[in-house]
Parts: C-alpha cells; sequence; structure tokens
C-alpha cells in the first residue's frame, strides 16, 4: 500500500509539472585536474536551440581545436502531443602549458532573445611526468641529440593562405607545409595556431597519407608535404592574427664513426671515408611556422537586406512539403534547405510566417558538410514539424533567405515557394482556439462572436428537491464501495503480472535500456571510454534479453537475427540493430583512441532501440 501511495502521489507530481516549459540550462564541464601537456576537452552544453555562442578568454591553455558544435534532437507524437528536446554543445581541445590553478569564465549563448551564462570551471594543472627518450632503429644510434645541428634551411614548417584580404564570414583555407632536405623520421604537432577570432574547419582530419611532391627554393629542392590545411571564418573585421604552428620533428642525419684511429693509413682513410665512415642518427628538432597577419574587410552596409544573418558564400536553396491536404491535428513536414559553399555551420534559422492555426514547433536541423582540400560545401536543412488545429484552406507565405555573394561582391536574395495547405475536418476532436507555439497569436477564438438562442429541451427540475434520498444520492453513497472492489481486482491482476518475470522484463525493458543510455551520455562527456563502451554495449544487449526473455549467456547476433524476424521486424532495422552491435563490440575492444567515434555510435543506438520498440508495438 505503501507503494501504491507514492505511486500515486509521485504520478500527480508528474501531472501538474508537465504543463511547464524546459528550463534552460547551460553549462561547462572539463577535467579538474590535468597534467602540463596533456589534453582534455572543455565542453559547454545547453539543452535547448542556441545562437550567439561567445566563448570565455582561454588565455591560459594552448587551444588545440574549436569551438565545434553538435547537436540532437528528439521528437515524440503521441496522442497529437508533441514533446521534443534538443541539446547543443560546444567543444574545445585544450592543452595544460603551465602548473598551476586556473578558472576559465563562463561562456554565453542567446535562446529566444534571452542571455543565458554557464557555470566557471576551476582547472588544476600538475607537473607532468618526464617522457622516456624514444629509440631509433638505425645501427643501435637511436638516442635523440639536442637540436642545432639541423638549419633553418635543411628543415622548416610554412604556413600560407590563399586569400589575405578577406571579407567578414568568408571561406579562407589556411595551409602549413612541412619543406625539408633531409630524412624525416617522424613528426608531431605540439601547439595548434592560436585563431582568436575565427571559427574553423579542419580539411584534413579524414585524411591518412600525406601528399608529397617536390619544390625548389632559391636554387633548393625540398621534399615538401601539408601536414595541416583548415578552413576558417572570421568573425569579425580588422587585421586578426594566426599564431605560429609549433611541431616536433625528428630527423635523421649522417654521423661519422666514433672509431679509434690506427696506424695503417690505407686502413684508416678506407674506414673514415668509406662504406663504413657514416651511421644514421635521430636529432629531434622544434620548428615553429610563421606568423600570418589577415586584413579582414567588414562586408558592405549598402544594400543589406534587413533579414541579413550573416552567411557569407555561394547558395541555392530549395523548400518541400511531404503532402499538402491533410486533417485537422495531423502532422505535416515541412524542410527548408541551404545548400553551397561557405559558412553553412553558421547559418541560422530561416524566417517562415505560418498561419495562426498552425501549431509549429522549432525546427530540427541536419547537417550534410562535406570537407575536402578545396574547402567545406554541403548542406543544412530545417526541418519543421507542422499540426493544423482546423480545417479550412491555408497559405505558407514564402521565406526570404538573404547572403553575400562572394564572387560578385554583392547581397543576394533567394526566395522559397508559397505553399497552399488544404485542411479537411478531422475526428472532431479539433480545438476551438489555437495557443502557444511560434508564429501565432496567445489566443485566436473562432465562431465564438455570435451564439445563438437555444431551441432544445430544457432540462428543468421541481421546487424543493434536494439531493438527499434522490437517486443521485444512492450512487454517490455507493460509488466509494464499487470504486474500491474495483480497485482490488485491477491490483490483483497488476500482483499477477508483476508475477511473471519475462511480462514484467518486457515491460521495462525500454526504460532499463534508455538508463543505461544516459549513463552512458555521463561517460561520453567525461571522456571515460572504457566506461561508456560497457554501458553502450549493456544497454544493446540488455535490451534484447529483457524483450524477448533471452538468457544473456545465449545473446548472439544470431539469436538477435532470429527474435527479430520472429516479430517481423523490418529488415533493414535489423540489420541497422546488428552492425551498431558490431560497431560496438569492435569499437569497445579495439585498440587506440576511439573518441571521434563515441558520439556517432551513441546516436545510432538510441535510434535502433527507439525504432525496434516502435516497430514492436
Amino acid at each position: 500500500m505503501k507503494r501504491i501511495r507514492l505511486s500515486l502521489f509521485l504520478l500527480l507530481l508528474i501531472s501538474a509539472g508537465s504543463g511547464f516549459g524546459q528550463k534552460v540550462e547551460f553549462s561547462a564541464s572539463a577535467k579538474e585536474t590535468v597534467a602540463v601537456g596533456e589534453q582534455f576537452r572543455l565542453i559547454f552544453s545547453v539543452n535547448s536551440q542556441a545562437s550567439g555562442f561567445t566563448a570565455p578568454v582561454l588565455k591560459d591553455f594552448a587551444i588545440l581545436a574549436g569551438p565545434s558544435q553538435s547537436s540532437s534532437t528528439s521528437m515524440q507524437i503521441i496522442n497529437n502531443q508533441v514533446t521534443r528536446s534538443v541539446d547543443f554543445s560546444f567543444t574545445y581541445i585544450l592543452q595544460a602549458t603551465s602548473e598551476g590553478t586556473f578558472t576559465i569564465g563562463p561562456a554565453s549563448v542567446n535562446v529566444d532573445g534571452k542571455s543565458y551564462k554557464s557555470n566557471p570551471v576551476t582547472i588544476k594543472v600538475v607537473k607532468g611526468s618526464a617522457q622516456q627518450p624514444r629509440q631509433g632503429n638505425q645501427g643501435g644510434q637511436g638516442n635523440q641529440q639536442p637540436s642545432g645541428e639541423i638549419s633553418g634551411k635543411d628543415l622548416f614548417v610554412k604556413a600560407s593562405v590563399n586569400k589575405s584580404n578577406p571579407y567578414q564570414g568568408e571561406q579562407v583555407i589556411v595551409t602549413y607545409k612541412i619543406y625539408t632536405r633531409v630524412p624525416v623520421a617522424e613528426y608531431s604537432v605540439t601547439k595548434a595556431p592560436g585563431m582568436s577570432g575565427f571559427w574553423t574547419q579542419d580539411l584534413l582530419k579524414d585524411q591518412k597519407n600525406l601528399n608529397q611532391y617536390r619544390e625548389t627554393i632559391d636554387g633548393q629542392e625540398y621534399v615538401v608535404a601539408e601536414i595541416k590545411k583548415d578552413a576558417i571564418f572570421a568573425q569579425k573585421s580588422g587585421k586578426l592574427t594566426i599564431e605560429p604552428l609549433e611541431m616536433d620533428v625528428i630527423a635523421q642525419i649522417q654521423r661519422k664513426s666514433g672509431r679509434r684511429p690506427t696506424n695503417d693509413p690505407f686502413f684508416d682513410d678506407f674506414f673514415d671515408n668509406g662504406l663504413f665512415g657514416n651511421t644514421l642518427q635521430n636529432v629531434k628538432k622544434t620548428i615553429l611556422s610563421n606568423q600570418v597577419v589577415i586584413n579582414v574587410k567588414p562586408l558592405p552596409a549598402q544594400g543589406k537586406p534587413n533579414d541579413f544573418s550573416g552567411a557569407v558564400g555561394n547558395f541555392t536553396i530549395t523548400a518541400t512539403t511531404d503532402r499538402n491536404e491533410l486533417k485537422a491535428n495531423d502532422a505535416m513536414s515541412l524542410k527548408f534547405t541551404v545548400s553551397g559553399k561557405g559558412n553553412l555551420k553558421l547559418i541560422e534559422n530561416p524566417s517562415l510566417t505560418f498561419p495562426t492555426d498552425f501549431e509549429v514547433y522549432d525546427p530540427r536541423v541536419t547537417d550534410n558538410i562535406s570537407t575536402t582540400a578545396t574547402g567545406v560545401s554541403g548542406s543544412r536543412t530545417f526541418e519543421y514539424l507542422v499540426i493544423p488545429r482546423n480545417p479550412g484552406n491555408f497559405t505558407i507565405k514564402p521565406a526570404i533567405f538573404s547572403y553575400f555573394d562572394i564572387q560578385a561582391g554583392v547581397y543576394k536574395s533567394l526566395k522559397s515557394p508559397e505553399f497552399r495547405i488544404k485542411v479537411e475536418r478531422g475526428d472532431g476532436s479539433e480545438s476551438t482556439f489555437s495557443a502557444g507555439g511560434t508564429n501565432k497569436e496567445d489566443f485566436k477564438y473562432i465562431g465564438n462572436d455570435i451564439r445563438f438562442i437555444k431551441t432544445g429541451k430544457l432540462n428543468l427540475r421541481p421546487v424543493n428537491s434536494f439531493l438527499f434520498a434522490s437517486t443521485g444520492f444512492w450512487i454517490l453513497l455507493a460509488a466509494p464501495f464499487i470504486l474500491f472492489i474495483f480497485f482490488l481486482i485491477v491490483w490483483k491482476n497488476e500482483l499477477k503480472k508483476r508475477g511473471n518475470q519475462a511480462l514484467m522484463r518486457n515491460r521495462k525493458a525500454t526504460g532499463v535500456a534508455r538508463k543505461r543510455l544516459k549513463l552512458a551520455e555521463k561517460y561520453l562527456k567525461q571522456s571515460k571510454q572504457e566506461l561508456f563502451w560497457s554501458e553502450t554495449s549493456n544497454a544493446l544487449w540488455g535490451y534484447m534479453s529483457d524483450k524477448f526473455n533471452i538468457p544473456r549467456s545465449t545473446l548472439s547476433m544470431d539469436s538477435v537475427n532470429e527474435a527479430l524476424q520472429a516479430k517481423n521486424v523490418n529488415e533493414a532495422l535489423i540489420k541497422q540493430f546488428i552492425n551498431t552491435l558490431n560497431n560496438c563490440e569492435y569499437a569497445r575492444f579495439a585498440p587506440g583512441n576511439k573518441s571521434q567515434v563515441m558520439d556517432e555510435l551513441y546516436k545510432e543506438a538510441i535510434e535502433v532501440i527507439t525504432r525496434t520498440e516502435q516497430e514492436l508495438r
């Protein structure tokens, strides 16, 4: 009985809280203690659609990458009620450079016209452990020697940009090339170039092999390789500086052998100047690239459209709906896609105007962006979920998308098509007014301006009639006993169901899997890879075990396939589920750092469990 009372109390609390909007939460997180030279992630997370991200000053740490932006969206429609959650994150990869305790100030974002600030983050940097010198493989002479034996003309790194006088927001390609006249055994970037005032995108992150070629400078021939290439977009005008890139290079040089001379001139000359006179030895050298200054021009004020939001490049737009005829309270989808080359990830939502009878939810943003050596291109899609609440013929007015065309040097405006939507009367549950949402009035009454005289049968009752001893009185008196008997019957059935372990596991399978994925998300943000893969794998395998009452010891890819096929699950979904299990197990036990695929596999796990649950219903 205590559990029943507690469950009823919690149900009342949930019901009471369901009418309130989601509270905006903007937080920052990072490791509390790092060592000098250690790389770590600084993550700013917000649980709503955000724009205008302003980062704090990161003067105490080296910025290796970022900010990289990611988002995730989930949406459910149950009985024409839509619940939706959006999570945005902005991630930096930093490196500690000196000991001490440092505080990173709050960042800020804009959500629905309001500014929110994150919490400050305090990080303690301790002394790093000394690294053992790496051994070479050339004749036992592998110890690294102090630099100074290789001149700056034999080995250097150079930074260059394809445009030194771009517009604000224009895409600029910065390339880092290493030039060498000596053999290079290995290299590593120890300090990424500082790019304050720029939004950056790595163009060579997926490239495995370096592009090498030969180039002659001042009569000297060099072997040249592109080691880093970024697309950068200036966020403000004026003179902006790209700080030097720092890297360690282990080169191989020839040294004279340390053999003692003999009294035989022929023997000494043969071994000193012949085949055995020189040996290869590894030498470590730290080199810096040149500093690059870019003069960023402001976008012209003349001819700037009022709806211009900062898009710079060369773009096209398309707008489509999944249907133009539907019934009231049914959902439709409108997709607005911006394609082209430029600062796609910085493009904000288009300004669309919907009829007041339409309930419209914040768009789901999908990026299909590719990075090549020539820059960033692709598309960004904004998908709106729209629910007409009343029948009639409606028009969705065209949206205007404005951008600055770099080649033409002028502003251009593109216009989406106009959509005519026919909404038929539904099942009679359409509202008499619509409220909330975007692009709608607070209240709009329909058909209430004229009230007619009531002509139906009147419900009259005699004077001096009372409730006591009436039929209604006896019904109300007997109602508690009837409800109590009904409650006992329901409770008995519930106890019977709880006694069926297989049924209870089936009913709780989705909830248990979501709790495990929630814990995996926590480990994902904390970069705890082993714990993340363990929880994600347990969520997938545990879901199949609980849902189909299969012991964990007998679970396999074949049993998963057979169980899903027995329930007539879609073949494509079965294949996706098994592929997700394979990818998860491979990433879990494969060696190396797998932080880049953690976020992708986490999203895949949520998707396959959600879609499988929908299929099984």
